[in-house]
């Protein structure tokens, strides 16, 4: 098993949403998160002032997935989260040792 976490943009969740219903993985969660890379924030003008945001907000979605549906995953995240601009973000894969359904008590993949 594998957990995906992307990093995006937060006015692409609802095309990455459902590009992953599309590949038939339409279970995730979503956390707001700020942070920047190379994007490096940005400078604003309020009232006539300059004022730096150096964190962005940005939404992080994870996905746990059987590791043959990882690399559908990736490319729908990928394709749905991409804009060609700076600041598309990330995405990563972890391992998942185990899982546990705690309604029914399956575990391993059968709990995903």
């Amino acid at each position: 098993m594998r957990e995906i976490r992307a990093i995006i943009r937060p006015e692409k969740l609802n095309e990455v949403l459902k590009k992953l219903e599309e590949v038939g993985h339409p279970g995730v969660t979503v956390y707001q998160v700020e942070g920047h890379g190379r994007q490096s924030g940005l400078v604003e003008q309020f009232r006539g002032r300059e004022f730096r945001l150096d964190l962005l907000p940005k939404l992080e979605i994870r996905v746990v997935c059987r590791t043959e549906e990882v690399e559908n995953i990736l490319s729908a995240i990928s394709q749905a989260a991409r804009t060609g601009e700076i600041g598309d973000g990330k995405i990563f894969v972890y391992e998942v040792l185990d899982a546990l359904r705690i309604r029914s008590g399956e575990r391993g993949e059968a709990a995903i």
